[in-house]
């Protein structure tokens, strides 16, 4: 949020349905996908400027689906993306899959933890490897999956990221 607010972007960051005081129930990921196309709709509507997507965890892994596949969106990022098993406390540990994105031509940056319990390292770079140009991946050294005591790092990547390869 700071990253994109940096360069002026207004940024809105909300709670999926059934998140805290949000309403209605957790819907497996397909309901959610709706939550961001609906946050990308009020952005546009309120701002009339280019949109990008970031997410973190969860929120990238939902968040992906929804913005590769909006023309408004002019890149997008993933921040811890989830590409291993996700164990919660209640269920069976969720999968994410993203065959989406081979489809997605829109800049691509995936920032995540050299330590990141759900984001191994060989998991992310064949993700990678299944997408199209124009994509980056930035591993954070002694990061985990929250950053704790690295988001500047995190922030650099993310600013570097939109300096370089997003058309303002």
């Amino acid at each position: 949020m700071k990253a994109l607010n940096s360069f002026g972007f207004p940024v809105l960051r909300f709670n999926f349905r059934g998140t805290g005081l949000s309403q209605g129930e957790h819907d497996q990921g397909n309901g959610e996908v709706e939550d961001v196309r609906t946050a990308l709709d009020w952005l546009d509507s309120e701002y009339h400027l280019p949109l990008l997507f970031a997410g973190f965890s969860f929120g990238a892994a939902i968040g992906l689906r929804a913005a590769c596949a909006e023309v408004r969106v002019r890149a997008v990022i993933g921040v811890g993306t989830p590409v291993g098993p996700v164990a919660a406390d209640t269920e069976e540990p969720r999968v994410y899959t993203f065959e989406f994105m081979q489809d997605c031509a829109k800049p691509k940056l995936f920032v995540s933890g050299a330590r990141d319990q759900f984001g191994p390292r060989a998991k992310l770079e064949s993700l990678l490897a299944s997408v199209p140009e124009p994509k980056k991946l930035v591993l954070i050294e002694g990061a985990d999956h929250f950053f704790e005591g690295r988001l500047r790092e995190l922030r650099e990547a993310i600013e570097s990221f939109v300096r370089e390869r997003v058309v303002l």
